[in-house]
């Protein structure tokens, strides 16, 4: 029996009328169908941050103004900057600062120092009949000026408080040189203080010199060394640093010719020995 064949135009019409069939079919499915919900975007937003630097210090120092024995000193510190903006050069003699202003070139705000005691039972048999000289804080301000990038100039000026009362002061400059990883920084020194303070660390009153028998009365009339500090930090990653250096002060003026200064007693030439270690981490900031 023959197969019937159709034509080709009544195959195409035929075809045609399914496949809309089939599309009005699934248009009326898809109108009775809920609409798939919107897929959620999110937008990143970049909160301000703080970068924070917890440091440990550890220093041989002179146990008081003046004297020719050490004791070890350690303390902590922080700063705290922005994200994104660099980390400002210091050195481990500035005093714990916090800055109000902070520019290119210039820095300003509030710093405060540390001043060790002198007392009898530290030595017996030299300070015998001399009164105390208490530690003392030193709260003040401080400014920093930089005329290129790698020269700082600071400044401070401090008052003392329980120890002595007087107003204390240190000029630097330093000399800032970055190597890969390395940072050397080396620069001059020059501290000061007034009568106040100078009486209470290096004076001599008549009592006290009779009661010792071994110096005489002495009143300096200002406190004044010169010197400089060296320091090399090396920096192992964004979070950790470490820094040693090697600082000298001499002694000088009125307060030179203290007894308090003379072999025995004390020395005019105050070393400092110390390394510190710094540690960084991020956090949202307070403010």
């Amino acid at each position: 029996m023959a197969a019937t064949r159709l034509p080709v135009s009544l195959i195409a019409r035929t075809a045609g009328s399914a496949l809309a069939a089939l599309s009005t079919l699934e248009a009326a499915r898809a109108a009775d169908m809920p609409l798939a919900p919107d897929v959620p975007v999110f937008e990143k937003l970049d909160g301000k941050l703080w970068i924070v630097t917890l440091t440990g210090n550890l220093q041989a120092t002179p146990r008081s103004p003046g004297s020719d024995e050490y004791t070890a000193l350690g303390y902590p510190g922080v700063g705290i900057r922005e994200a994104g903006t660099p980390q400002r050069f210091s050195t481990p003699d500035d005093g714990v600062s916090f800055s109000v202003y902070d520019s290119e070139r210039f820095r300003l705000g509030p710093t405060a120092r540390y001043v060790p005691g002198r007392y009898f039972a530290d030595d017996r048999r030299h300070l015998f009949g001399l009164r105390d000289a208490a530690f003392a804080v030193e709260p003040g301000v401080f400014v920093e000026y930089y005329p290129v990038a790698w020269l700082r100039a600071r400044g401070e000026l401090r008052h003392g408080i329980f120890g002595h009362h007087g107003f204390v002061g240190s000029v630097g400059l330093d000399l800032i040189q970055p190597l890969d990883r390395f940072q050397f920084s080396i620069g001059p020194r020059f501290n000061f203080g007034d009568e106040a303070f100078a009486r209470r660390y290096f004076g001599v009153t008549p009592i006290e010199a009779l009661a010792n028998d071994r110096i005489s009365a002495f009143t300096p009339g200002s406190y004044a060394t010169v010197g400089g500090l060296t320091a090399l930090t090396y920096t192992f990653s964004e979070q950790w640093a470490t820094t040693g250096y090697v600082g000298y002060n001499r002694i000088v003026g009125s307060t030179a010719d203290s007894p308090l200064v003379r072999r025995g007693f004390g020395s005019p030439n105050q070393y400092v020995f110390g390394a510190k270690v710094d540690y960084s981490f991020t956090m949202p900031a307070l403010f």
